[in-house]
């Protein structure tokens, strides 16, 4: 039997250390970080790799709920997968409970709506205080970070969308947006 850590911060300025310290501390043998948003699955590459290592018998741990998700769906996929497994999932800072009974699949339910709620009213403050900036006129957005000249002449000289995206490090809705607004 294995206990497994995953620890994540949404963003690159915050630390991983005293999540990672906190599992190691738990008895955790490996743990898996990152620095990505909770928000989604989707670019969770080291939540993948760790849900593919466990094994059954295993116990999967974070120190809480919304460093696995944000989102009550996401995490009811990420428990069921590791239900499927056989693996025991533990939250270190809201105490113990059996995501294999009933009851701590209910628990476990209410805490990921309390953490998809606060995202949401986090979200509802941000979009407030950038309404109110705006409409003090101190607001102008984020400043583009994509040239799309570059864009265009990279795709002039024979350059694939996603090859373009790829390079610049950016989607490639974005490099499709840019050659769209060429066009027009």
């Amino acid at each position: 039997m294995a206990v497994v850590g995953y620890a994540r911060v949404s963003s690159y300025g915050q630390s991983l250390e005293v999540q990672e310290e906190a599992l190691r501390d738990a008895g955790c043998d490996k743990v898996f970080s990152e620095k990505v948003t909770g928000t989604t699955q989707e670019g969770r590459e080291e939540l993948g790799r760790a849900l593919e290592y466990v094994r059954e018998g295993d116990v999967f741990v974070v120190t809480r709920i919304d460093r696995l998700a944000r989102s009550v769906s996401d995490l009811g996929v990420i428990v069921d997968q590791l239900t499927k497994k056989g693996v025991s999932f533990r939250a270190l800072q809201q105490g113990e409970f059996d995501t294999m009974a009933a009851t701590g699949r209910l628990f476990l339910t209410m805490l990921g709506a309390f953490a998809e709620f606060e995202t949401a009213l986090r979200r509802e403050r941000q979009m407030e205080g950038i309404a109110k900036a705006k409409a003090e006129g101190r607001y102008r957005g984020r400043p583009r970070s994509v040239d799309k000249g570059q864009i265009r002449r990279l795709h002039a000289d024979g350059e694939k969308p996603a090859l373009i995206a790829k390079a610049l490090g950016i989607a490639r809705s974005t490099v499709y947006d840019a050659l769209k607004d060429s066009v027009d």
